[in-house]
């Protein structure tokens, strides 16, 4: 009979912000699934997870995060395979991810070519706190307020990703995986004259976090994990 997928959002980094919800789900779980570079590294949701709780064991699949597609996609197949065996001897399966499992997470793309091969099995996910989030409190910064909006984007693919963000004067411009562009993202806030009142935080409740304005830290590329947080420019 097979057993049911899990994924469960452990949260930025500080291990006191993984959910009392995502920790019984781990506690219940049968078999926990964690990505990582390498069999032999601990990943950073791991990390989170055995910080939390020592007791729980993580299982590392192998991921392909440099930009190649193909070997990409390969990783992928070969962690759903694994996966796969569990649910089929029963297990209750969670994958742990950073942030929250349904925004720019892994577990959507291993969640549907496990569906694909076994579409009876039950996918459920526990969410996470995310990254602007901490990087907020610890800023001391509201994001939003009445009307304004939100806009969340990622800069992977360069910094032009910010633009029609940054055109809507009343968003919160949310900026993640943008790190080796920081200097770019920086020079495009100035040219907007949003770059007052604009955050960054980097591996945030992980060593070598830093937190402070875009002006501080902005001339120089960054971690994978970096966050950056713009203030609409009315309230900025």
């Amino acid at each position: 009979m097979a057993g049911a997928l899990i994924g469960v959002g452990v949260g930025p980094g500080d291990p006191e912000l993984l959910t009392t919800k995502a920790l019984r789900a781990l506690e219940a779980a049968d078999r926990i699934f964690g990505p990582s570079m390498a069999v032999d590294a601990v990943g950073r949701a791991e990390s989170i997870v055995r910080e939390a709780n020592p007791e729980l064991r993580v299982e590392r699949l192998v991921f392909a995060i440099r930009r190649d597609d193909q070997a990409r996609s390969e990783a992928h197949r070969t962690a759903a395979a694994r996966i796969v065996e569990s649910l089929d001897a029963g297990e209750r399966v969670a994958f742990i991810t950073l942030g929250d499992p349904n925004v720019y997470s892994t577990f959507h793309h291993l969640a549907r070519l496990v569906i694909e091969q076994r579409p009876e099995v039950r996918v459920d996910t526990v969410p996470g706190i995310m990254a602007f989030q901490d990087l907020a409190a610890r800023a001391g910064m509201v994001v939003l307020d009445g009307t304004e909006r939100l806009q969340l984007v990622s800069a992977v693919d360069g910094p032009q990703a910010v633009d029609d963000a940054l055109a809507d004067e009343d968003a919160a411009v949310i900026v993640y995986k943008g790190g080796r562009h920081l200097p770019a993202i920086a020079g495009r806030l100035e040219d907007e004259g949003r770059l007052d009142g604009a955050v960054f935080g980097e591996l945030l409740g992980l060593p070598g976090e830093r937190v402070g304005l875009v002006k501080q830290y902005g001339d120089a590329a960054a971690a994978y994990l970096a966050t950056v947080i713009v203030p609409p420019r009315r309230r900025a």
